[in-house]
């Protein structure tokens, strides 16, 4: 289950965002969304629990949680629309 992670404090690492779900099953892939020029976060990213089960749960418990006095937002992730990108 992919899940989508907002409003994570702007100073989060890979390693405290892996931290935070890891409670809650196996993580296939955790990804903290950088700008591309900054290489700062985003202040989102999105995390792929191995089951469903998992997911769910971690999902219920860390949305509205406080964090690094940020409330997080985390909801299921839905796939990404393709663009036709101008170039």
């Amino acid at each position: 289950m992919k899940l989508f992670i907002g409003n994570l404090p702007y100073d989060i690492s890979e390693s405290e965002l892996k931290n935070l779900f890891a409670e809650y099953g196996d993580i296939v892939e955790a990804k903290l969304m950088v700008d591309q020029f900054t290489g700062k976060s985003r202040g989102f990213a999105f995390v792929e629990m191995s089951s469903r089960s998992g997911g769910q749960q971690a999902m219920e418990t860390l949305n509205r949680k406080k964090y690094k006095n940020k409330e997080l937002v985390c909801s299921e992730a839905t796939p990404q629309k393709k663009s036709k990108r101008r170039r």
